[in-house]
């Protein structure tokens, strides 16, 4: 059986693929916006059953399922124990749901691990033993690979770059805690202080392609706005790419891996947030601790997630 589902359940949007996990051919997706209060199981298997009708192929055909979600993870039982970014969530057996919903094997990771898993294997890691993956979106996740192995830690959650402390007493960050990289570098981060800014006076072409504030800040949104050159979007991105460029240079000063792949919509639709986040790291790392480390940009792209679930 060639053909997997694979499925990335993340803060912004529910990705689903059959893949060819052979070759990691992405044959056919859908997706649909994360709506938080509504029943996360129901709302992907609504979408895993369009996505067999509308390619033609029936249940048979498929292997198995492999889920990523964002948030950490209970890999033997396939259970969310708990996740920011998905709140209502905790707890949830999402294993036990699709498999007595399709009867068929089902493989649950952390989202950001089977991006990671993805790249690894058909993506910008392919040429690497020792990298780290990072992922801007909602929140910032991190999959770390040591020796070809993706490392999960004792708990499961190794990788969690999006909760190093960066800031003492900070921001509070979607985990409760205070002080998460991710509360000033993610794409959430950045609306955040978009609109902050706007509020407080500031104008800013953004307004008029979030209609006064009705529409969601997208990482294509923001793009439109570095591409007029907007004030108060630049200054955004310029302050999210300072503290994520001391994260990453925290990364490579700790484990002094051969690349570090960036990924997400923000770093995929934005070139300038990419560039100057790795300008700057250059300039925070050791000298020597970067000499021989590479940076890139994931090659999946958005399907970096359902490729690497469907492998899992």
């Amino acid at each position: 059986m060639d053909l997997n589902i694979g499925v990335d359940i993340g803060g912004t949007k529910i990705l689903c693929g059959l893949i060819d996990h052979k070759n990691g051919c992405v044959v056919n997706t859908v997706k649909k916006k994360t709506n938080i209060s509504n029943d996360i199981c129901q709302t992907t298997a609504k979408l895993i059953d369009e996505l067999i009708e509308s390619s033609n192929v029936t249940l048979s055909q498929i292997g198995k399922i492999g889920v990523g979600a964002a948030g950490q993870i209970d890999r033997t039982n396939g259970v969310i124990l708990s996740s920011p970014n998905l709140r209502n969530c905790q707890n949830l057996n999402i294993k036990k749901y699709f498999e007595n919903k399709y009867k068929i094997p089902v493989s649950v990771g952390n989202d950001v691990e089977t991006a990671t898993l993805g790249e690894m294997t058909y993506g910008a890691g392919k040429e690497y033993r020792d990298f780290m993956c990072i992922f801007v979106g909602t929140g910032i996740g991190g999959g770390l690979v040591i020796d070809r192995k993706i490392i999960k830690g004792a708990s499961g959650t190794a990788g969690e770059i999006g909760h190093i402390k960066i800031n003492l007493n900070g921001k509070k960050c979607g985990c409760g805690k205070n002080g998460c990289l991710e509360a000033y570098a993610s794409r959430s981060a950045i609306e955040n202080n978009i609109l902050n800014a706007i509020k407080n006076g500031e104008n800013s072409y953004i307004l008029s392609l979030i209609e006064g504030g009705n529409k969601k800040i997208t990482s294509n949104i923001i793009k439109k706005c570095v591409e007029k050159n907007d004030k108060v979007v630049l200054n955004a991105l310029s302050e999210a790419s300072d503290y994520l460029s001391f994260g990453l240079a925290s990364i490579i000063n700790l484990i002094n891996p051969q690349c570090i792949i960036l990924g997400g919509g923000l770093i995929n639709a934005v070139d300038k947030f990419y560039n100057m986040t790795i300008e700057k790291t250059k300039c925070e790392a050791l000298n020597i601790a970067i000499e021989k480390t590479f940076f890139a940009k994931s090659l999946l792209g958005d399907n970096a997630g359902i490729i690497g679930a469907s492998l899992l």
